[in-house]
């Protein structure tokens, strides 16, 4: 099959039936405010493009490479990151919604998480060495032998991490977001 290469395009308001297809490359591109909820976005990539006020909501990513993409003001539920790529696997999100996502075994070194919400995300055994959680909402989010070295979570809140099953060594958290750290435990803090 031969594979298809978009660069430079800038699309509004598709659909998933305009974006689908195995063995297509987008770079630089920008996608605005398309409905691409329940599309099978398998085997693409995506190189250095935008993805802004999209609704990628029950995607399927089978080996999707995200190499330096934007997720801005995206809603972005129940996706699977973890059957994505690994190849130079490289994302940022500000203000997205992520609930019920997945992010099994990824690495995502020094990523940004701005203002994003991950109820009942699934981060086991995923490598957030360096990355940013700021003003993230983590309600009953899963962090199963997740590496948060060095992770600023200082404005994260609604968080739950066991330091005992975690990798937490130089993360960032602020005095008052401490309790999160010690739910386990079952001690009344006032």
């Amino acid at each position: 099959m031969e594979q298809k290469f978009e660069e430079g395009t800038v699309y509004r308001d598709i659909k998933p039936a305009d974006l689908e297809g195995h063995d297509r490359t987008f770079e630089d591109c920008k996608f605005i405010k398309c409905d691409l909820s329940y599309a099978d976005l398998s085997h693409i990539t995506f190189i250095n493009c935008v993805m802004d006020t999209c609704n990628l909501s029950l995607i399927k990513i089978t080996n999707t490479g995200f190499q330096n993409v934007d997720f801005n003001d995206c809603k972005i539920t129940g996706v699977n990151f973890g059957d994505s790529s690994n190849f130079s696997l490289s994302v940022s999100f500000k203000k997205c919604i992520l609930d019920f996502t997945v992010w099994h075994k990824k690495k995502l070194k020094g990523t940004q998480f701005n203002e994003c919400s991950f109820e009942e995300a699934d981060f086991s055994e995923t490598d957030f060495t360096n990355a940013v959680f700021e003003k993230c909402n983590l309600n009953r989010t899963i962090f199963n032998r997740t590496i948060l070295k060095s992770a600023d979570l200082r404005t994260a809140y609604n968080f739950n991490i066991d330091p005992e099953n975690n990798g937490i060594t130089k993360a960032k958290f602020s005095a008052d977001a401490l309790a999160g750290l010690l739910v386990k435990y079952n001690l009344v803090i006032e």
